[in-house]
């Protein structure tokens, strides 16, 4: 049902699981570990897997925190997108490396979920993908210091309004990780 013609494939987005963005984050191990499960199932159905990685001032390239975690490994022929900005294809290669793998809908995982998972559903979405946000393969940090609902709470607001989500010719769903289809 995507908007983009001639793409009938599915690809997983995995989006900064680094250790300097999910150390201490809401059920990381959990989340993690959903992500990997993701990961072999994606690999086991000949669906694209495709790793977004940030770099900021703060996430500087190369560095420890910058590393995806040890739990999650990159495949030979997976591409690594890297970032600078929350939304996965603002100024990267990931919509260049979607098109060529003639993909129209996009499975999405990873953090923060308040930041760089929010832009990067709505940036699918907007662009024309069919876009599954994975419910319990997510996370975020504790940021209630400055004003943010709890960890638990963001979750469950993003898994709640992106379920609600609609428009022409392409759809919008939330769906736990065993019952991601590939």
């Amino acid at each position: 049902m995507t908007t983009l013609p001639d793409r009938p494939n599915t690809a997983l987005v995995v989006v900064d699981v680094q250790r300097g963005v999910v150390d201490g984050a809401h059920r990381r191990d959990e989340v993690v570990a959903n992500i990997a499960a993701l990961v072999e199932r994606a690999r086991a159905a000949a669906s694209p897997v495709v790793w977004v990685q940030h770099s900021s001032d703060e996430l500087v390239e190369g560095t420890d925190a910058w590393q995806y975690v040890p739990e999650l490994a990159f495949g030979d022929d997976e591409p690594i997108v890297h970032k600078r900005y929350g939304d996965s294809f603002e100024d990267t290669t990931l919509e260049e490396e979607l098109a060529a793998r003639g993909v129209g809908r996009v499975v999405v995982a990873g953090a923060q979920t308040d930041a760089c998972i929010r832009s990067t559903i709505h940036g699918a979405f907007v662009r024309g993908y069919d876009t599954v946000l994975v419910s319990d393969a997510h996370t975020t940090e504790d940021l209630t210091a400055w004003g943010m609902p709890t960890p638990d709470a963001v979750v469950s607001f993003t898994n709640t309004y992106w379920s609600w989500q609609s428009a022409p010719g392409r759809t919008a769903a939330v769906t736990a990780s065993a019952d991601v289809d590939f």
